[in-house]
């Protein structure tokens, strides 16, 4: 018998796979318990239709990342720190202050688990960031380090 799995099974597919079991496995574990369904034409058909909606939904989202990461690249964000007598920064610039500063600044919210530092901000400077929006699509901003 041929069956649409409606969840991950461990010996047998993944979800949305079309497997072949035997009938009495089918009868009695699969369709008793849910995790698939008889792999009817019409059955079939609903499957292609998930299917293709899920690839427009992620089309969509790698669109709306990458238009997203578009808009970043012309973005620069200031964060201030305090310093020494000597000129040099206390501590290091966190990812957590860096979302919170270009919310702040252009009312854009960003992850702070995203946010990919390519070193400590300990010194002041401009520094190049890159902030992970998509699998696919990396975006880059500049932070500005200056002095309180």
């Amino acid at each position: 018998m041929k069956i649409i799995l409606l969840q991950d099974e461990k010996k047998l597919g993944k979800k949305g796979d079309a497997v072949e079991v035997s009938d009495g496995y089918a009868r009695n574990y699969i369709l008793p318990k849910k995790i698939g369904v008889e792999a009817t034409t019409k059955n079939m058909n609903d499957l292609k239709l998930q299917k293709a909606n899920q690839a427009k939904m992620a089309q969509e989202q790698l669109d709306a990342a990458k238009e997203r990461a578009s808009q970043l690249s012309t973005k620069q964000v200031t964060v201030k720190m305090k310093a020494g007598e000597s000129g040099k920064a206390f501590g290091s610039v966190s990812t957590k202050e860096i979302a919170a500063a270009f919310k702040e600044q252009h009312n854009i919210e960003l992850d702070k688990k995203k946010i990919q530092l390519p070193e400590n901000l300990k010194n002041f400077g401009t520094y190049e960031v890159s902030v992970k929006l998509h699998p696919q699509v990396t975006g880059t901003f500049s932070v500005r380090v200056s002095e309180e």
